[in-house]
């Protein structure tokens, strides 16, 4: 008798699932979070005018993703309109030592955090007279201590609250289904708190997807994926060398081992802000450098494991966002809920594919046109055509 196929148990992500994923800009107050913000919302690839529901808090901003792939579709098609992807920022006040008990503006602060998806750390290493460092002197290790421990603290205090309910829940005893999941629940919190105790960040345990139910629903901010910005003059981002940096890279390996680490000048992103695009890549050209805002939006975007996939056509192009790994139907619902619901089946061809062809007509010539149903996995660059029933009224 042959033996029994293993079954592969699905990798079931931290975060809450999702395509319209939003990160924060977080750090200690005068770091440059809010002049990245401002530099964001005002360069190129911020605020799309043509983008639907452009109403934007002023904490908030759409930012356009940079995309080679979209941009040679535009080209191909020539289409009447066209709806890049996006990805949303939040600006987040400034935190503060002792932000966990409530200091400045402290749980104001956590709570913004808690309602995003992901986090943009930015860690000052420039010197400013005229920027008093609310610690006194520029030191971006003792700076990372402070939000890690802050962030940890704040999730040490929200998990004890849910472990005391579950050891009260769990006192009654007896052998339910509901107790031996209110049992598994308790013994996944208890690692939980180990974990934050000594120290290490949720994001970085292994989980296996049924600890991952448990932790997901308690918005843990160090469950967050971090990308961590590194605030330079611009001297320093021009010649890509900072006294600090090196002990910014040691700190990360040891303490978030695989988060990325984006050197940025803020300064030097607030002038080209107030360029044309024009007059921006001319100042970049004669510096010999380049503006890493593209570089920063599309490391997010991975970071939140963002893929897209297109709908094209002479009426619209238009890059859609999902989660990596998603299906067909549910890709389709992101078009609009009824296709969810009432999917028949996606014609499927992959950007590349089209590309290397030149044109449609040329894939479907040579079969590379294909139809999927309701089990295939949307690949990033996928063209879709969906096929749906009529929406029961």
């Amino acid at each position: 008798m042959p033996p029994k196929k293993a079954v592969k148990e699905e990798k079931i992500l931290l975060g809450r699932p999702g395509n319209n994923l939003k990160s924060g800009i977080v750090g200690l107050a005068n770091v440059g979070k809010s002049t990245l913000f401002q530099a964001i919302t005002k360069c190129h690839l911020g605020n799309p005018a043509n983008f639907p529901y452009a109403t934007i808090d002023p904490e908030e901003a759409r930012v356009i993703v940079p995309d080679e792939r979209f941009d040679w579709l535009v080209q191909q098609y020539k289409p009447k309109s066209v709806v890049p992807a996006n990805l949303t920022v939040y600006d987040i006040a400034g935190l503060t030592r002792g932000a966990s008990t409530g200091a400045g503006l402290g749980n104001a602060f956590l709570s913004h955090i808690r309602a995003v998806d992901a986090i943009f750390q930015v860690v000052r290493c420039f010197d400013d007279a005229e920027i008093i460092h609310v610690e006194g002197d520029v030191d971006p290790i003792r700076d990372l201590d402070i939000i890690s421990e802050e962030l940890r603290i704040k999730d040490i205090e929200f998990v004890e609250k849910s472990h005391e309910k579950l050891v009260k829940d769990t006192r009654r005893g007896g052998q339910s289904l509901e107790m031996k999941k209110m049992k598994e629940e308790l013994a996944t919190v208890e690692k939980i708190i180990e974990m934050l105790k000594a120290g290490k960040d949720v994001r970085k345990g292994n989980w296996s997807p049924k600890e991952v139910e448990v932790i997901n629903p308690l918005f843990l901010l160090t469950a967050k994926p971090v990308v961590y910005l590194v605030n330079l003059s611009e001297k320093d981002y021009i010649r890509q060398k900072n006294k600090h940096l090196p002990k910014i890279a040691n700190w990360i390996k040891e303490n978030a081992t695989g988060d990325p680490i984006i050197p940025v000048s803020v300064s030097f992103e607030e002038r080209l802000a107030a360029m044309t695009e024009e007059e921006a890549a001319e100042e970049c050209k004669k510096l010999e450098t380049k503006s890493a805002l593209p570089k920063i939006i599309v490391t997010m975007r991975k970071a939140l494991n963002l893929g897209s996939f297109f709908t094209t056509g002479t009426d619209e192009v238009r890059q859609w966002t999902i989660r990596n790994g998603t299906k067909a139907p549910q890709a389709a619902g992101v078009i609009h809920g009824d296709f969810e619901k009432t999917f028949i089946q996606a014609v499927v061809y992959n950007y590349n594919v089209l590309k290397e062809e030149g044109d449609e007509a040329t894939c479907k010539a040579k079969g590379k046109i294909m139809t999927k149903g309701k089990d295939y996995v949307v690949e990033d660059g996928d063209i879709l055509l969906i096929k749906a029933g009529a929406a029961k009224s």
